[in-house]
C-alpha cells in the first residue's frame, strides 16, 4: 500500500460533473456525510432516462448542508468556466459523460458532445484553473474483444467494439496529453458494470426488476451465455474517495497520471445473475433468449491488483448482497408510494 495516504479534506471544494446521475449522486453523499463542506453538483438533467429519478436524486442531496447545484452541460464552456470562476474547485471529478453500449449505435452524436467535447472542456477548464486532482470516469468497455481474462490495466485498448467504448478509450488519451502538457494530476477509472440503489433503469439488473415485476418478459442477450463483473455502489465510491486525495505516483516519463480497474474481481454468468433476481423477487421470469447484440462483449472481468497494491482496497459485495439492497430500495421508491 503506498506510503502516508491522505483522506478527504472536508475544507476543500469538490467538483462532481454527472452530480444527478448514478454514481454521481452516491459519490455525492458519500462526500457530504465526511462532512466536506462545499459540493458542487454539475448536471445537465437530460432525458437519457426517467428525468423525475435524475430530480429525486437531486432533492436528497440538496438535503445535505454544503451541497449546491448547478445546471448545465460540459459542451457548453462558458456555463463551466463560470463554475471554475466562482467556486474554484480544488478536485473534479468527471461523472458525467453519456452512458450505454446499445445507445451508442443508434445516437452516436450524443456521445460525441458529451464524452468528447464535453471532457475536453472540463481539461480546458483545469488547465486555465489549475487543480489539486482530477479523477475521471472511464469504463470496463476499453478492453474491447480482448480475450485474456481478469482484464489489466496493462492490456492493450485498441480493439472497441462501440463508440461508446472509444470516447471512453480517447478521454483516457485526452488526460494523459494535459497531465504531460499542463502538468494537471489525473486518475482515470475503469467501472466494472455498476449496480444498485437509485440505479439505472436502462440498466439491465433495473429493468428485469421492472419487468418481472410487471409480469413481462425480459430478452437475455447470447442465450445467457455473458459473463459480467457486477460491481456494488458503495464499492465503487468508497474506492473513489480513496482515490481523490491522493494524486497519482510519477511515472517513469514524471507525469502524474494513472488509471485503476473498479470490479468486483469476480465473473458471474448472465444466467446465474438472473437466477438470483428471481430468488430475490421471490417470482419467476418470463425470458426471451436473444442473439449477441452489436457492441456487446461476452465476459467483462477486473483485475484489480493495482488498486490494492495503492490504496489496500478491493470491492467485494456479493450479486445476492447487492441485489437485496436493490430490492429493498426498489420496493421502497416504487412500490409503496
Amino acid at each position: 500500500m503506498r506510503k502516508n495516504l491522505l483522506p478527504l479534506d472536508p475544507g476543500k471544494t469538490y467538483l462532481v460533473t454527472g452530480a444527478a446521475g448514478f454514481i454521481g449522486f452516491h459519490l455525492c453523499q458519500k462526500l457530504l456525510a465526511a462532512g466536506c463542506r462545499r459540493v458542487i453538483g454539475f448536471d445537465n438533467l437530460n432525458d437519457y432516462y426517467d428525468v423525475s429519478l435524475k430530480k429525486a436524486r437531486l432533492d436528497e442531496l440538496k438535503k445535505g448542508k454544503g451541497f449546491v447545484f448547478v445546471l448545465g452541460d460540459l459542451a457548453d464552456k462558458k456555463t463551466l468556466e463560470e463554475v471554475f470562476v466562482k467556486f474554484a474547485p480544488d478536485y473534479v471529478i468527471n461523472l458525467a459523460a453519456q452512458a450505454g453500449v446499445r445507445y451508442s449505435i443508434t445516437n452516436p452524436e450524443a456521445y460525441i458532445n458529451s464524452n468528447i467535447i464535453g471532457f475536453f472542456n472540463i481539461l480546458e477548464a483545469c488547465r486555465h484553473h489549475p487543480v489539486t486532482h482530477l479523477v475521471y470516469a472511464s469504463s470496463s468497455s476499453v478492453y474491447g474483444l480482448n480475450k485474456k481474462v481478469p482484464f489489466s490495466t496493462e492490456d492493450k485498448v485498441d480493439r472497441p467494439v462501440s463508440l461508446y467504448a472509444a470516447t471512453k478509450k480517447s478521454d483516457e488519451l485526452m488526460a494523459y496529453c494535459y497531465t504531460n502538457l499542463y502538468k494537471i494530476p489525473s486518475t482515470g477509472l475503469r467501472f466494472f458494470t455498476v449496480y444498485g440503489p437509485f440505479g439505472r433503469p436502462d440498466m439491465a439488473y433495473f429493468s428485469f426488476t421492472e419487468k418481472i415485476v410487471k409480469g413481462k418478459p425480459i430478452e437475455v442477450f447470447n442465450h445467457g451465455d455473458m459473463y459480467r463483473d457486477f460491481t456494488y455502489v458503495d464499492d465503487i465510491v468508497e474506492a473513489i474517495v480513496r482515490i481523490i486525495p491522493n494524486k497519482p505516483l510519477p511515472d517513469e516519463s514524471g507525469n502524474e497520471a494513472k488509471v485503476y480497474n473498479i470490479g468486483n474481481n469476480h465473473t458471474e454468468s448472465l444466467k446465474h445473475f438472473v437466477d438470483v433476481l428471481q430468488e430475490i423477487l421471490g417470482k419467476k421470469a418470463l425470458i426471451e433468449y436473444k442473439p449477441m447484440q452489436p457492441g456487446d462483449v461476452y465476459e467483462t472481468y477486473a483485475d484489480v491488483d493495482d488498486l490494492v497494491n495503492a490504496f489496500g482496497f478491493a470491492p467485494k459485495t456479493s450479486i445476492e448482497e447487492g441485489l437485496k439492497k436493490f430490492w429493498l430500495w426498489y420496493q421502497s421508491y416504487y412500490l409503496k408510494k
